[in-house]
């Protein structure tokens, strides 16, 4: 739960807001003038200050100042019995969030510390996010593909491990994972990082031009070879090659290819000088080659010579522990090339990409975290701010209950199906519900009653 400072040399108000935020579900420690607050500053954990302006020794002023300096996310409101405009004025220019005259409206009171106390939290998330970002891209070695979760470690724990090595990869998982980021990954950790890397589209390509791309011809081999052309195996000699969607070349092709992957030589097309080339090769399909070798569709032999080293990319519903890590990371990279300035995401917002079930994938989370970045007016983007698929919160999420209940039994419902939902991970429910970790965990407490965590 929040806890509340609150700094003012009167007794009466000082107990007043003490019981008034108590109610309300805070923790509350109390102080009778600037230096008691600071003191106390220093040896506990506080998500908001409230302090008078003026009180013996160090005043309101002070303390505003010290906090500023040294806690400079710590919001602070004040209160005074006072108040002038140009006093609201100074103490906001020295970093007060708000500003209150005596006596105070407790009901506007508390509702302002509530929206603060949940900005800052929200922003506290928002920042450990991008820490962990920026951790977790130190560790890996390579930047651009986030995750935490088993399967994006295990495949990067993988890809350093065969980085090194000259086998043949195969990489498969369905469209919008990022199977090029693996490839990108794999070649960037290499021993030939600082060798060509050329990637070929094979689906985007005819028979006749695919052969030509890969193979080169020379001049006069056909109309319009008005001279000779190098194709993209001569191109990457030293380096490697990555072959995009490998499933879709034709049969003469992949005659042609399993003799390159064995022997590492080829003519140009209407050549007959034999070439040798030192290429290391890395294919990527959304297919199942597996199931197109049992069809006569693809070469078994072609097929196992790719095969070497296989890596499986997760789909997103598969990985959702990620979601978070790689909406920020978009976040921060739309920011940076709009010139805008979204500070994160609201609760709603995180809640309804976390329970939509992304058929498109990271390509598709990366789309609509752009439109929301160009859509939205505030400074966090809104479950409103979202595609509308994603908005629906489609798939096995919904909540019933069967009326009448009572909001303890309704709250109830919802945390535990919460829980399940995120499969037992409590850290994950409290952020989706909103709450803090140990509120989640003192709810549960009295539903059990046992303290256990």
């Amino acid at each position: 739960m929040p806890v509340l400072l609150i700094a003012d040399d009167e007794k009466n108000i000082r107990s007043g807001l003490d019981l008034a935020f108590t109610d309300e579900g805070y923790t509350v420690i109390t102080a009778a003038d600037g230096k008691e607050a600071w003191d106390k500053l220093q040896k506990n954990y506080v998500d908001l200050v409230i302090t008078d302006l003026r009180m013996p020794g160090m005043d309101g002023y002070e303390l505003l100042k010290r906090i500023s300096s040294s806690y400079p996310t710590l919001p602070v409101i004040v209160l005074t019995g006072h108040g002038t405009i140009e006093t609201a004025v100074e103490t906001m220019r020295d970093g007060a969030v708000d500003f209150f005259t005596k006596p105070v409206d407790i009901d506007k009171l508390i509702l302002v510390v509530k929206k603060t106390v949940a900005a800052s939290s929200l922003a506290e998330q928002n920042r450990k996010l991008s820490e962990e970002i920026e951790k977790l891209r130190k560790q890996q070695g390579y930047g651009k593909i986030i995750g935490k979760s088993g399967k994006i470690s295990g495949l990067m724990n993988t890809v350093a491990q065969v980085a090194p090595t000259k086998a043949t990869v195969l990489i498969t998982g369905e469209s919008g994972t990022g199977k090029e980021l693996v490839a990108d990954a794999l070649q960037a950790l290499s021993t030939r990082s600082s060798k060509p890397f050329i990637k070929v589209h094979c689906a985007s390509l005819s028979q006749s031009l695919l052969e030509d791309e890969l193979f080169g011809h020379e001049k006069g081999a056909f109309t319009g070879a008005v001279a000779q052309k190098k194709g993209r195996f001569e191109l990457a000699d030293g380096g490697t090659l990555f072959l995009d969607e490998i499933g879709e070349i034709d049969a003469a092709t992949q005659v042609k290819l399993l003799r390159v992957l064995q022997e590492r030589e080829f003519e140009r097309v209407g050549g007959e000088k034999t070439i040798t080339v030192d290429v290391r090769v890395i294919c990527a399909t959304n297919r199942d080659l597996y199931s197109e070798v049992q069809k006569g569709n693809f070469r078994e032999d072609l097929y196992y010579r790719l095969n070497v080293v296989h890596i499986e990319v997760p789909p997103l519903r598969e990985r959702k522990e990620d979601i978070d890590l790689l909406a920020m990371s978009f976040l921060s990279t739309f920011n940076s090339e709009d010139g805008r300035k979204i500070e994160g995401f609201t609760p709603a917002a995180r809640k309804a990409m976390f329970s939509y079930s992304w058929p498109g994938n990271v390509r598709e989370l990366r789309n609509a975290i752009e439109s929301a970045v160009v859509l939205t007016r505030s400074s966090l983007i809104d479950v409103d701010d979202l595609p509308p698929q994603v908005r629906e919160m489609k798939g096995d999420s919904s909540v019933t209950f069967t009326l009448p209940v009572t909001m303890d039994e309704a709250e109830k419902t919802l945390i535990l199906e919460t829980i399940s939902f995120c499969k037992g991970n409590k850290t994950k429910a409290a952020d989706l519900l909103g709450i803090g970790r140990k509120t989640l965990h003192r709810k549960l407490a009295s539903y059990t009653g046992s303290d256990e965590e």
